[in-house]
């Protein structure tokens, strides 16, 4: 049984702000599916009532209509959420949240999620969530190359924002990444079924590598990925084709520490406001020099340098300060071309949120396990995370009959 809860009819007036509206473009529309495994049969009538009194009424975005020349109609909301009763090999019953991206980014969506779930061992108690602060890394200034240290830290900051910047007006605009086995450059990829599947891996075996390579836990994360990522294009090959491939990794703009309440963020002046705030940066995958003598590690270290600078300069707010211009002067039409051809010439998407340390429940159901994953962007293949419970949850999006799922789950637990 399926379950759809939609608006009511009725009068509404609290349109969506001009950021938002390239989500929902003649080139682009980009929803977020985060998905909620029941450790017990689901009972709708709590979930439903929950979900409609609580989560809906958080943010007048639920109830929000688009600015454009012709208005959606009332009876198409910007959100749906279904309820799936019939068990499957990972729970009793799934909770999905179909989220258009035009309602808020991932933190702002996650923050409207927590909002109507609870501890599910105290409800009075708040949920917390994992340190979001980043380990010094005594490491790199030792492996850094001899001529960058004997430049300013200054002045290299400053030349590498221009260098990245550089390079991702280049990514945007014309130069398009090779095709490979993970990019077909097919033309309406975003129009064609995906497949999505998840793999989960032990939080504690990431932190054993961050703490013998002093990095942060993200950059494991990363550098893993980027690692079976170059497998899996090596895979049945004779010798090395490392293509030209980078993945466009989405980053929050915010300073964030932890999530604020809804409530917070749609404060006048609120610090961590509610709505899209974003930017991308192109990464290059590290290419593989032998296959007879790879050490995944060297191989995360590597990854690691190659974010750890670019995450160093100040091309990421250029980025993001370059997508306001757009919508400003050019429209949000022309800032959603400029978005999806930044997509489309890339490998790659790649995403990831945290999530809280305890246990959830949802309307007194326990939550086993959750994954996010965004759809309607013009890429093969997209790899969304999120941390729960001392786990990292990995989901696929891959486009059907071009990349095997399978084996990418094959490949990703030998990167350990």
């Amino acid at each position: 049984m399926v379950n759809e809860l939609n608006v009511e009819d009725g009068e509404y007036s609290e349109p969506v702000s001009p950021t938002a509206q390239y989500f929902n473009s003649s080139v682009l529309s980009v929803c977020v599916l985060a998905v909620l495994d029941s450790e017990i049969p689901i009972d709708d009538s709590p979930a439903l009532g929950l979900l409609k009194h609580v989560f809906l009424p958080i943010s007048p975005r639920f109830s929000s209509l688009m600015i454009a020349m012709e208005q959606l109609p009332h009876n198409r909301p910007l959100w749906n959420i279904h309820i799936i009763k019939y068990p499957t090999s990972n729970a009793a019953g799934n909770i999905i949240f179909k989220l258009h991206h035009s309602l808020g980014d991932g933190y702002s969506l996650m923050a409207a999620l927590l909002s109507c779930l609870q501890r599910a061992d105290n409800p009075s108690v708040p949920l917390t969530f994992p340190s979001l602060t980043s380990a010094p890394n005594p490491n790199l200034s030792v492996r850094g190359t001899s001529i960058y240290r004997n430049i300013p830290k200054v002045l290299r900051s400053a030349f590498n924002t221009v260098s990245d910047f550089g390079w991702s007006l280049m990514k945007s605009s014309y130069v398009e990444d090779d095709i490979s086995l993970i990019r077909s450059g097919n033309p309406g990829v975003e129009f064609k079924p995906v497949v999505i599947s998840t793999m989960t891996f032990s939080l504690d075996d990431i932190k054993q590598i961050k703490t013998k390579l002093r990095v942060t836990i993200n950059d494991v994360i990363t550098g893993i990925i980027f690692l079976g990522t170059r497998l899996y294009m090596q895979e049945g090959r004779n010798k090395l084709n490392n293509e030209h491939s980078t993945a466009l990794v989405l980053l929050n703009t915010r300073a964030i520490r932890e999530y604020k309440s809804v409530k917070e963020m749609h404060k006048p002046c609120a610090e961590k406001v509610w709505g899209n705030q974003f930017a991308f940066l192109h990464v290059s995958i590290p290419e593989l020099t032998s296959l007879e003598s790879l050490n995944p590690l060297d191989f995360v270290w590597k990854a690691q340098k190659l974010i750890q600078r670019q995450r160093n300069s100040g091309a990421i707010f250029l980025t993001a300060r370059l997508l306001e211009w757009l919508r400003k002067f050019k429209g949000p039409e022309a800032t959603a071309k400029y978005i999806y051809s930044t997509i489309k010439n890339s490998s790659m998407a790649l995403s990831n949120i945290i999530g809280p340390v305890e246990r959830m429940a949802l309307a007194n159901h326990p939550i086993k396990s959750l994954y996010f994953m965004m759809i309607g962007g013009p890429e093969s293949l997209t790899i969304a995370m999120v941390s729960y419970m001392g786990k990292l949850r990995v989901a696929f999006k891959t486009e059907k009959g071009f990349i095997d799922p399978e084996k990418l789950k094959v490949i990703y637990p030998e990167c350990f």
